[in-house]
C-alpha cells in the first residue's frame, strides 16, 4: 500500500501538470486544442473497422485500463486487505453509497426544473486515484490508514458511478452485442476456474469484450472494471517458490534459452495475477493514462465574464455544493450512524479526523465526473460542468489541508486517536506469541512485539539483523524468532534452526542465533558444534541432538505457523500480530512500530468500550 500511495503521489502531481497544460493550450488557442482531441482515428480491415477522434479513444479506450487497476485494488483489499472480515465492508459500502446519493440530492436540489438536472451524475464520482495522491501530498506524516479507508470506501463509488453510466447516459443499447459482451465474460471466468494463468490466452477475449460493450452502446470501460474484480490477489505460495527456485537452479546448472524460459515463466507463475496485472499496468495507467485524459479533457477558455456567469449558474453551483458539503457530509454521517447502529461493532478503520478527511478529499472528482459530463452536456453547460468539477476539486483539497493543520496542532494522544481510532484490528499471526513456547527478547509487558520469521542462511535475514539490533534498543520493544529454513535454496538452513535449538535445550538459543547470523557462511556441522564449543555449551550433547534431529518437530511447529500465516519467504516481520507488508530498513519499520504502540496505548479505551456492551 505504501508503493501504491507514493506511485499515487507523484502521478497526482504530473495529472495536476497535465490540467494546468490543458488550461493554458485551451486559453491560449483553443480552435487548436479541439482540432486536436478532435481528430479522427480510424482502425480498419476492408469494410471493417471503427472510427473515433482522439478524445473518444482515450476517454474509452484508454481509461479502461485505469479502470481495470481500480479494480485490482479493490480486489486485493477484499482478498488480503481489512475487507478480508466481510463484516467490516458494510461500512464501506454504506458511505460509498450515501457519499454519492448526497452529492446527486444537493444536485437535484439546486437543478430542480432546470435543463441541467439530467447531468445529476457529474456530481456523484470521487477519483479514487487523484484523491489519493493527494491526500499523501497534503498529509505529509497520515497513516497509511488513511488512505486505505479512503481507498476502500471509493471503489465503491467507482462500481456504481460506472453502472450509472451504462444505464443512465447510454442513449441506445443493442441487445445483442450486449449479450455477446456477457458470454465474453463468462469466458473469461471460465478460463480462470480451469487454472489457466497465460494472460495471452486472456487477451483476445478481453479486446473482444471491450469491442462487444463499444458496439453495443454501453461505456466500454465497464470491461476494465469486471476484469480487474475477478483478478484474484494472494501471497505466494511456498510450494510454487519451491518450484519456481528448483527451475532456476536447473538453469544455473544448464543456462540455456529453453531453461531460461521455464524459470521465468515458474516465477511469474508464483505471484497471483492481481500482483501480476498490477506491476505491469498500474505504471502506465498512474503516469501516462490518467494524465492524459486530463490533458483531453480540462481543457476550458476561461475569462472573468464567463467565470462569473459559471458560478452563478444552477450545473456550477450544484456540482460545486455537491462535492464539498455532499461527500463530507455523507461519510461522515453515515460513519457515525453505522458505529451507532451497531453499537460500536462496525467502526471505521480510522479515527475521526481520518474519517473527516476522507470525506473532504472525496470532493475531487475528476475522472468519472469529466467523463459523465461529456455524455450528460454540450456546449456551455459542459463548459460549466468543468468549471464545477475543477472549482470542487480546489476547495476539497484547500478543506483536507485545513483538516490535517488543525488535526497536527493537537496534543499527541488526542491526534493519535484521531487519525488511528480505535476500532479493533485484524490479527494475521497465527499462532500468537507465547512465552512458554516462543524465544522472545525484551520485556515481557512491552507494548510493541514484533515477531520475524527468518532462515539462518537466509542473506536477506543476514542484512535485516543489524536493523534488528538498532529496533532492540528500544526499551518498550520485545522480538519474537521463528523459523522458517528455506531449505530448496539454502540446504544448511534446517540443521542451522536445530543448532539453534539445541543450543536454547541448553539455554542459550539467543547467544546461538547471534552467531549463526554472524556466520551465515559456516553453517556445515562441524562449524556447528564449534560455535557450541564457544559458547561453553556440552558439545557431546549438542552433536548427539544434531545427529539425531531431536529438535526438527520444533522447527516443524514454527515452518507449520508460517504456513498458516501465509509466510512463504524470509525475513517476515509481523508487527503486533498484523503483518509488516514492504521494506523492512529501519526507518520503515521505525515508523511502523511507532504507529501500533500509538495503536497499543487505545487498548485501554477499546476494552473499555468491549465492558460497556
Amino acid at each position: 500500500m505504501r508503493r501504491f500511495a507514493r506511485t499515487e503521489s507523484g502521478s497526482a502531481g504530473v495529472l495536476v501538470l497535465a490540467i494546468v497544460a490543458a488550461l493554458v493550450w485551451a486559453n491560449v488557442s483553443e480552435h487548436s486544442y479541439e482540432a486536436v482531441w478532435g481528430t479522427e482515428l480510424s482502425i480498419r480491415i476492408d469494410d471493417v473497422g471503427v472510427a473515433y477522434d482522439l478524445r473518444t479513444w482515450v476517454n474509452s479506450g484508454l481509461m479502461t485500463l485505469f479502470f481495470l487497476v481500480v479494480g485490482l485494488e479493490a480486489r486485493r483489499e477484499f482478498d488480503l486487505g481489512d475487507l478480508r472480515d466481510r463484516r467490516r465492508f458494510a461500512l464501506p459500502l454504506a458511505a460509498g453509497v450515501f457519499g454519492m446519493a448526497v452529492p446527486v440530492a444537493i444536485y437535484l436540489l439546486v437543478n430542480r426544473g432546470g435543463s441541467g438536472a439530467h447531468g445529476w451524475g457529474v456530481a456523484m464520482s470521487t477519483d479514487t486515484a487523484l484523491a489519493l495522491g493527494l491526500i499523501t501530498l497534503l498529509g505529509r506524516n497520515v497513516p497509511d490508514q488513511v488512505r486505505i479507508f479512503l481507498l476502500t470506501v471509493f471503489v465503491v463509488d467507482d462500481l456504481v458511478a460506472l453502472v450509472v453510466i451504462a444505464v443512465v447516459y447510454t442513449e441506445h443499447v443493442d441487445t445483442v452485442p450486449l449479450l455477446v459482451a456477457i458470454g465474453l465474460f463468462a469466458v473469461l471466468l471460465g478460463l480462470r476456474a480451469l487454472g489457466v494463468r497465460r494472460g495471452l490466452v486472456y487477451l483476445p477475449f478481453c479486446v473482444a469484450l471491450w469491442a462487444a460493450l463499444l458496439a453495443s452502446g454501453v461505456e466500454p470501460v465497464v470491461a476494465g472494471l469486471a476484469i480487474g474484480l475477478t483478478a484474484t490477489a494472494y501471497s505466494p505460495a511456498r510450494g510454487a517458490l519451491e518450484t519456481a527456485s528448483g527451475l532456476f537452479k536447473l538453469f544455473r546448472e544448464q543456462p540455456t534459452a529453453e531453461l531460461a524460459r521455464s524459470a521465468t515463466l515458474g516465477l511469474s507463475r508464483s505471484l497471483s495475477p492481481n500482483d501480476r496485472l498490477q506491476r505491469m499496468y498500474h505504471p502506465w495507467s498512474s503516469y501516462l493514462i490518467v494524465p492524459l485524459f486530463g490533458l483531453a479533457n480540462a481543457g476550458i477558455a476561461l475569462d472573468a465574464a464567463f467565470l462569473a456567469r459559471a458560478f452563478t449558474t444552477p450545473v456550477t453551483l450544484g456540482i460545486l455544493l455537491g462535492y464539498v458539503v455532499g461527500k463530507p457530509v455523507a461519510v461522515l454521517g453515515v460513519s457515525w450512524l453505522v458505529e451507532r447502529a451497531s453499537g460500536g461493532r462496525i467502526r471505521p478503520s480510522v479515527g475521526w479526523a481520518g474519517v473527516l478527511a476522507s470525506g473532504t478529499i472525496s470532493g475531487i472528482g475528476f475522472t468519472l465526473s469529466l467523463l459523465i459530463a461529456t455524455l450528460a452536456f454540450q456546449g456551455d453547460q459542459l463548459a460549466e460542468a468543468k468549471v464545477g468539477v475543477l472549482a470542487a476539486g480546489l476547495v476539497a483539497s484547500l478543506l483536507t489541508w485545513t483538516v490535517f493543520r488543525i488535526t497536527q496542532a493537537l496534543p499527541k494522544p488526542q491526534r493519535t486517536r484521531a487519525l488511528l481510532g480505535d476500532a479493533d484490528q485484524l490479527v494475521d499471526l497465527v499462532p500468537p506469541v507465547d512465552h512458554r513456547r516462543d524465544h522472545v527478547r525484551g520485556p515481557a509487558d512491552a507494548s510493541v512485539t514484533v515477531v520475524e520469521y527468518g532462515d539462518f542462511q537466509c542473506p536477506y535475514c543476514g542484512q535485516a539483523e543489524p536493523v534488528v539490533r538498532e529496533l532492540l534498543t528500544d526499551a518498550d520493544l520485545r522480538y519474537v524468532w521463528r523459523h522458517l529454513p528455506l531449505t530448496d535454496v539454502h540446504p544448511q538452513a534446517q540443521l542451522a534452526a536445530e543448532a539453534a535449538e539445541a543450543a536454547a535445550a541448553q539455554g542459550a538459543f539467543w547467544e546461538m542465533h547471534d552467531l549463526l547470523l554472524d556466520h551465515q557462511d559456516g553453517l556445515r556441522t562441524e562449524d556447528l558444534v564449534g560455535y557450541a564449543g564457544e559458547l561453553g555449551l556440552d558439545q557431546e550433547q549438542f552433536q548427539e541432538d544434531l545427529a539425531t534431529h531431536d529438535h526438527a518437530a520444533r522447527v516443524a511447529h514454527d515452518v507449520e505457523s508460517a504456513d498458516v500465516s501465509g509466510v512463504s519467504g524470509t525475513p517476515t516481520f509481523f508487527i503486533n500480530d498484523r503483518r509488516h507488508y514492504g521494506a523492512y530498513d529501519i526507518e520503515t519499520l521505525t515508523r511502523a512500530i511507532k504507529v501500533a504502540r500509538a495503536r497499543a496505548r487505545l487498548e485501554p479505551r477499546r476494552n473499555r468500550r468491549a465492558d460497556r456492551r
